[in-house]
């Protein structure tokens, strides 16, 4: 069985997980980021709910916005103030930030949270987080290894993340 080896000594120039830790990579931005899902949008809203000092809360959502996980729009109701609203990048953080939670369940509360996250539809509760196969199976990480993209064919060698083989954020 291979390992699951990727070549660190490049990890710069070609793994997106330094870019994303150097964005989202400490507590805070992630506490905003989840209040903000939770619909928290004003400035004093984020100061109420997560109890953070004003200073570090404006650095962290000038950086948030800087790199576009947020947006600031003037407020509808009062032009003079501003709202922070989640882009598209920012949503696409959610199957990370539901991983981390679901991981911290696990082995720190050793327990699910209250609330738990549930499907509008039917009211049950999300599915656990995985790794899936292009055919949909849940793969373990004894399951994966790295390979050149290139070596995947010229069709998954010019597709993004989203469009390769196995890649399902939605889960």
């Amino acid at each position: 069985m291979t390992k699951l080896r990727e070549p660190l000594e490049e990890i710069g120039a070609t793994c997106g997980l330094p870019l994303a830790l150097e964005v989202m990579g400490e507590r805070w931005s992630f506490m905003i980021l989840r209040a903000a899902f939770n619909g928290v949008c004003h400035f004093e809203e984020f100061l109420g709910v997560l109890g953070i000092a004003r200073n570090i809360l404006s650095n962290r959502l000038a950086k948030l916005v800087e790199h576009e996980i947020m947006r600031r729009e003037p407020c509808p109701e009062d032009r003079r103030k501003v709202e922070y609203r989640l882009t598209e990048k920012g949503v696409d953080l959610l199957p990370a930030m539901l991983a981390l939670r679901q991981w911290g369940e696990k082995h720190g509360l050793g327990v699910p949270s209250n609330p738990v996250l549930v499907d509008k539809r039917d009211h049950r509760p999300i599915g656990q987080i995985t790794i899936r196969g292009h055919d949909d199976r849940v793969l373990g990480w004894h399951e994966l290894q790295w390979q050149d993209r290139l070596a995947l064919g010229a069709e998954a060698a010019c597709a993004g993340p989203a469009e390769l083989p196995g890649w399902k954020p939605e889960r």
